[in-house]
């Protein structure tokens, strides 16, 4: 029962930065259940699979509740998420695959370094205003390549991709309001295709029960659960910040998360 509470309280967290954010929560939870399953009975050594697993299992219904909450405020670009996704799903089966050949204690630095890298970008680069409306949406075989990498990192690190496909989008002139709200609708693919990669590339026996591959499943169910919920309350939020409030917010947390990874809690 107490570490059902626990997902729970996860997954609320982890919804509230989807809408926020445009994120599935991921990296907290990466950060999160990399302390926490170890307590559980998962293996020291797989732990930090698993919680990239369960993170990105969970992102499947928190960044799909992120994304409804955002198509009703009209702040999905359904023509850039159409373009994107192909590479998206194959980014994400190819990452997961590679990421189950790296040790755990590298997984952890690779986590940690990408959040510092990712927090830098917001912090340093320069914003631009959202583009006017009735200019077409970023579109064309770029965006696909781009889903192709967006997929692939985030699958190693254990995110839906808001990380980079916010600034991506940004830089291409959409508000950011706007690309949070279709970072969200990437992150539903991209959770979708990694989840699945973690379950099939992963050796017999990973996880000693309740998990398919690496997927410990009452981390993903219990987190899944409560963000469906949280992630409305994080795009009510998201639609009255200030853009440069957002990526502020968002590089805060991302430090937060990568000294916790490099404290090894």
């Amino acid at each position: 029962m107490i570490e059902w509470l626990l997902f729970l309280v996860l997954g609320a967290i982890a919804g509230v930065l989807a809408g926020l954010l445009g994120v599935g929560g991921g990296l907290v939870l990466v950060a999160a259940l990399a302390w926490l399953l170890p307590l559980l009975g998962v293996p020291a050594d797989a732990a930090m699979h698993a919680a990239l697993a369960s993170s990105l299992a969970s992102i499947v219904l928190t960044a799909a509740a992120s994304a409804r909450a955002h198509a009703k405020r009209g702040s999905v670009l359904w023509p850039t998420v159409a373009w994107m996704v192909p590479g998206l799903l194959l980014g994400g089966w190819l990452g997961s695959g590679v990421a189950v050949r790296i040790d755990g204690d590298a997984l952890r630095w690779i986590v940690a370094g990408y959040c510092v890298i990712a927090a830098l970008q917001l912090l340093l680069g320069k914003g631009r205003e959202g583009r006017p409306d009735g200019r077409p949406a970023p579109k064309g075989p770029g965006m696909a390549a781009a889903g192709g990498v967006i997929g692939a990192v985030s699958a190693v690190v254990g995110i839906g991709g808001g990380s980079m496909t916010v600034p991506l989008l940004v830089s291409r002139g959409v508000a950011p309001v706007r690309a949070v709200g279709t970072s969200s609708a990437c992150g539903v693919a991209i959770g979708l295709a990694s989840a699945v990669g973690y379950a099939l590339h992963a050796p017999a026996g990973a996880l000693p029960e309740h998990a398919v591959g690496y997927v410990y499943l009452p981390a993903a169910i219990g987190v899944a659960m409560a963000s469906v919920l949280a992630a409305p309350f994080g795009t009510r939020l998201a639609h009255r910040l200030h853009g440069d409030t957002l990526k502020r917010v968002f590089a805060l947390f991302l430090l937060a998360v990568a000294a916790s990874l490099a404290s090894g809690g």
